[in-house]
């Protein structure tokens, strides 16, 4: 993809993915995640300057299946910058004892992604969103080590961001404290996956933590 536009591309699994359209239709190419909602905003902010938003979350995606298709989803597309939400189905997976949640390879495949990007894309600024869950729905059933695998997770993001110069983006507190205006389901209908309300908390977290929106 060559274009001397700003590329924005937003990757992860069904929380960014939010049935996005998969062929050139306009009305539906970015789905209706927090992707769509922060292109949205930044597509008229930045008007003058044409930007060009791209959705490749895919739903059930974990790290390893992430850095699987980084090449096609990621580093031919050019992208200016790249923001990463994942996480929650390596945990899942784990979780329900899957054999594909057998070894834990989050941490790993996470690195081997960001050193390649760095590598290949050294101007690229990255952009690694914190996974994160809420007490109700699945994740209720077994909360205390949903609760220890996530805290570890983040505690790899935020190292991993760190380490490769990325911007990082907050998430679980923010869904803590929107915890006391509304039940956890309000926000995460399934302790997972957002509702609106919760894709619009992630947009607002992101655009004030990337670029100091209002």
């Amino acid at each position: 993809m060559m274009t001397n536009k700003k590329v924005i591309l937003f990757q992860g699994d069904s929380i960014t993915d939010g049935a996005r359209g998969r062929n050139d239709d306009l009305n539906h190419i970015l789905g209706h995640s927090y992707a769509y909602i922060v292109g949205a905003r930044l597509g008229y902010e930045w008007a003058e300057e044409q930007p060009v938003f791209i959705n490749r979350g895919i739903s059930g995606d974990r790290a390893s299946d992430l850095y699987a298709r980084w090449n096609e989803d990621a580093i031919s597309l050019n992208p200016s910058l790249i923001s990463i939400l994942i996480g929650v189905n390596d945990a899942w997976r784990t979780m329900k004892g899957e054999p594909s949640g057998v070894t834990d390879r989050f941490g790993r495949a996470y690195r081997h992604l960001l050193e390649e990007t760095k590598e290949v894309l050294p101007d690229a600024q990255l952009v690694l969103c914190e996974p994160f869950v809420l007490n109700t729905g699945a994740p209720s059933q077994n909360w205390e080590a949903w609760s220890e695998l996530i805290t570890a997770y983040q505690q790899t993001v935020r190292e991993l961001a760190e380490q490769f110069g990325a911007v990082f983006v907050p998430l679980q507190a923010t869904f803590d404290e929107a915890c006391k205006r509304a039940d956890a389901a309000y926000w995460l209908w399934d302790g997972v996956h957002p509702t609106a309300a919760g894709h619009e908390l992630i947009a607002r977290q992101w655009l004030k933590t990337v670029l100091d929106f209002k």
